[in-house]
């Protein structure tokens, strides 16, 4: 799979619209309980907003959700979510918290408010290029060792750890793209099944 970007930090932006405020603050969200505890934090630091409209990517693939949050249906999560994808993000929640200041916007309006200002934080947030890998542990007899860490070839395949009992143990981090053929070549090894695989992302 192709890299992916991800905040490293949080950046925030604020425009005006006929009375109404809007601040949105974008950030780093590795899973969705980060992403729920910023959106908990953003509540309870501006009580007095009329609302608190979001949405979020996590993961590659990754798996969208986005809130209107009293607003018209579509006016807002939706206008924030598309202004994610467009800057190809992942791992990051966006928040636009908004102030009535007493003049209707209309629908388009609004879409076009709440877009404006989730896309001015996202022109100033530092981003990190990530790839999809996975963690494989793989049990394997002491005479092949040396021929299993033949197969490792940073940064595609890199060692993260290795323990010696029985037989030896090796923990992989595999760019998700080389896990088929890495998973081919252990098997023509009679290293056995991989133990574990779990996906992460790396930096």
């Amino acid at each position: 799979m192709a890299a992916y970007r991800a905040p490293t930090d949080e950046s925030r932006a604020e425009i005006r619209e006929k009375g109404s405020r809007f601040l949105a603050v974008v950030g780093p969200a590795a899973d969705e309980a980060a992403a729920k505890a910023l959106l908990g934090e953003l509540a309870r630091r501006h009580p007095d907003a009329t609302h608190h409209c979001w949405a979020w990517r996590i993961g590659e693939p990754p798996r969208e959700r986005s809130a209107d949050a009293g607003e018209p249906a579509g006016t807002a999560g939706v206008p924030i979510l598309q202004v994610l994808r467009g800057a190809g993000l992942s791992d990051v929640l966006a928040v636009v918290v908004r102030w009535f200041g007493g003049t209707k916007l209309g629908k388009g309006g609004l879409a076009r408010a709440y877009a404006a200002a989730a896309r001015e934080a996202v022109q100033r947030l530092p981003v990190v290029s990530r790839v999809p890998v996975v963690r494989l542990a793989v049990e394997v007899p002491y005479e092949r060792v040396g021929a299993v860490k033949r197969l490792i070839r940073p940064p595609e395949v890199e060692l993260e750890g290795e323990e010696y009992g029985a037989a030896a143990r090796l923990v992989l981090l595999v760019h998700e793209e080389r896990r088929g053929a890495l998973l081919e070549a252990l098997a023509e090894l009679g290293t056995g099944e991989a133990l574990k695989a779990e996906k992460e992302s790396e930096f």
